[in-house]
């Protein structure tokens, strides 16, 4: 018995040292790419003046809760600015670290082997769509807190107060301000501390599952307050609450990329989602006695949904959020399927073809991530010139929403808005057909580039809309077309616009 037990801990820990080592090689186009990936680049230059004494939201616009900046901010601040290799790095232990929250759940529920199965199905699924998914983005970061939130949730205790779910709270907290849709994740989590199979499971009282849930909400809310006095002591409460909430009205729902985002995710995600199908109508077999259980994460998967869709954006970094409970969901089933102990009527389930299935998920996310990245290995052409011909104290200003040249440059923005869809009121997502969006330019913003340019004003300023066709050309905007006639002469053309060079000098 005792040698059979060795074996089995020994196969254990082999399988756990593959999901390991498939993480890492599924995530090599990252961890080898020299630039920053997509929205790692607005995050970076938010950072960026955050390390060298900025304050987001006055000296940087992004829409993202502070969280999100000061943690870039503390990466930048241990490894150099600019250092994409070591942030990618970063990206691939928080995914680590959350599938290490999964297995414990799926432990904890069932056993190790549904554990490890959850962890490895959060590594493939995790980064299927397009490069962004295996980029350090908000989905990615909210995803770990969420999840050791949930780990905390489920623990097995018959306490009347719980005082760990504070923690709970605090984490759940924690995700909202780094990504605001992981705040619907406390909704589920809360509603199952209330739930008759949850008192009846651990033999408690109503009063102590009310009192669970309001610890709960006591961590939720305290993260928040904390963090709101330390954004108040550095005067920008209300410009933190504007830009990660305010500023987030939908004006147009992409219905057709929803669709058709939608229909792929379901043909990619089809083994998770017919995995946690059984979860959906098993209440006896595999869930018995975790009732509770199986209820909440149907209620986060659901919640995920409602957050993957909240931005009617569908970004297809956005379903990332969906990987965790489907995971959860699904693991015990196939767990069960692999070992032998029950068996599939449907071809599709049958473990050669879920075999099948996983491995050419992971070499297609690979190899798509790969074929994305390749052509974006150089610095733009526009920040190689800017980084060549200005002066380390320079300040430019990116007509546009190319905020990488700042990076690529090397310089500091003149002007907080590093994307400029405020001054044009540029709709994310895509160009709705129709839609004029100058109605949606941000009341005082002209007046503030004013401002900012009189503090700093820039030594360059790339015109990223020059192309004939593009939505916000120049002359349109009569402020900034001024300015350019008056003090700036054109000296570049790149692959991005027309680079201008000020003509006044002190």
């Amino acid at each position: 018995m005792a040698d059979k037990q060795d074996h089995d801990l020994r196969q254990f820990q082999w399988a756990a040292l593959g999901v390991v080592l498939l993480t890492i090689a599924i995530r090599l186009p990252s961890l080898l790419h020299p630039q920053p990936i997509d929205s790692e680049s607005m995050y970076s230059v938010v950072a960026n003046e955050i390390v060298d004494g900025g304050r987001p939201y006055l000296d940087a616009v992004e829409r993202k809760p502070p969280l999100l900046f000061w943690t870039y901010a503390a990466v930048f601040e241990l490894a150099g600015k600019y250092n994409w290799k070591v942030l990618h790095v970063v990206a691939l232990v928080w995914t680590l670290a959350t599938m290490a929250g999964l297995y414990l759940i799926g432990t904890r529920l069932f056993d190790r082997n549904t554990g490890l199965i959850a962890a490895l199905f959060y590594s493939v699924f995790q980064p299927c769509g397009r490069a962004q998914n295996i980029a350090l983005d908000g989905e990615l970061l909210m995803n770990l807190p969420i999840v050791w939130a949930w780990v905390i949730g489920f623990r097995r205790s018959s306490s009347r107060i719980r005082p760990e779910l504070l923690l709970s709270g605090a984490l759940l907290g924690a995700g909202f301000l780094v990504k605001q849709p992981a705040a619907i994740a406390a909704v589920p989590l809360g509603i199952y501390l209330l739930l008759p199979s949850y008192r009846a499971s651990r033999r408690l009282l109503p009063s102590a599952s009310v009192t669970h849930a309001a610890m709960l909400t006591t961590g939720f809310f305290g993260t928040l307050a904390l963090v709101a006095s330390v954004l108040h002591g550095q005067g920008i409460l209300r410009e933190a609450i504007y830009w990660t909430i305010t500023d987030h009205t939908i004006p147009y729902v992409f219905w057709k990329k929803g669709i058709l985002v939608t229909l792929a995710y379901v043909v990619g995600f089809l083994p998770l989602l017919m995995g946690a199908a059984t979860a959906i109508r098993d209440k006896h077999a595999i869930w018995a006695g975790k009732n509770a259980e199986r209820t909440a994460l149907l209620g986060l998967l659901v919640a995920s949904a409602v957050g993957a869709a909240a931005g009617a954006r569908f970004y297809e970094h956005y379903y990332i959020q969906l990987v965790p409970p489907l995971a959860l969901l699904a693991a015990p089933y196939y767990a069960q399927l692999w070992a032998g102990r029950i068996q599939s009527h449907h071809w599709l389930l049958r473990p050669v073809v879920t075999y099948a299935w996983l491995a050419l998920t992971a070499v297609a996310v690979s190899t798509w991530d790969w074929l994305e990245l390749s052509g974006r290995r150089e610095p733009l052409e526009t920040g190689r010139y800017l980084l060549e011909h200005s002066a380390p104290n320079d300040r430019i200003f990116v007509w546009g929403q190319t905020s990488k040249i700042y990076l690529d440059a090397r310089r500091h923005p003149a002007c907080r808005y590093i994307a400029t869809f405020p001054l044009t009121g540029f709709v994310f997502g895509g160009l709705p057909p129709g839609i004029d969006t100058r109605n949606r330019i941000l009341p005082g913003a002209w007046a503030t580039l004013e401002r900012d340019f009189a503090k700093h004003p820039p030594a360059y300023i790339v015109d990223n809309q020059a192309e004939p066709g593009n939505r916000y050309p120049v002359r349109d905007f009569p402020i900034l077309a001024k300015l350019i006639a008056e003090r700036y002469q054109p000296v570049a053309r790149t692959a991005e616009g027309v680079v201008y060079r000020t003509n006044v000098h002190p």
